[in-house]
């Protein structure tokens, strides 16, 4: 059971890796619309959902009387589930920030500036929801090494 829950928990991290790492890249490079910006979405809800499976498991084992015996492991392995939720909220607030950076008050007066000054402003509030995405599976990587680096004992 052991090697089950490590072997979990080290998927999540590759995964999240991929997308965090593919994200940072895109970011560099100003990549947000296209092919590598889909890459890297599809990247990220990947990672997103195998976060959620593994939350799934540790809390099937729990209810089966399995425990590890480092309690630290149940933050590691569920902390990433709260990490995605605020970085949710961070992404839904992107908009709003690139908004006030730029002196515009919302959507109406994004609608008198001319076309490509809204296709660059698009651009911007892209990037920033996908840097904040990108950190955010980083983040997650992290917690989950942690997480296989203490589910002995189940």
């Amino acid at each position: 059971m052991n090697e089950a829950v490590v072997a979990g928990a080290l998927a999540v991290a590759a995964l999240n890796a991929l997308a965090g790492l593919d994200g940072l890249w895109s970011y560099y490079r100003h990549a947000v619309r296209g092919r590598p910006a889909a890459i890297f979405w599809t990247l990220l809800r990947v990672g997103q959902g195998s976060v959620l499976t593994l939350a799934i498991a540790v809390g099937s084992l729990a209810a089966a009387g399995k425990h590890p015996r480092d309690d630290l492991f149940y933050l590691y392995a569920l902390l990433p589930l709260a990490i995605a939720f605020v970085a949710e909220q961070l992404r839904l607030a992107a908009a709003q920030t690139v908004l006030d950076q730029r002196g515009l008050d919302g959507p109406p007066a994004v609608g008198e500036l001319r076309e490509e000054e809204q296709q660059e402003l698009m651009a911007a509030i892209l990037r920033r929801e996908q840097g904040v995405m990108a950190l955010s599976a980083l983040v997650v990587v992290f917690l989950a090494l942690r997480a296989a680096g203490t589910a002995h004992g189940f």
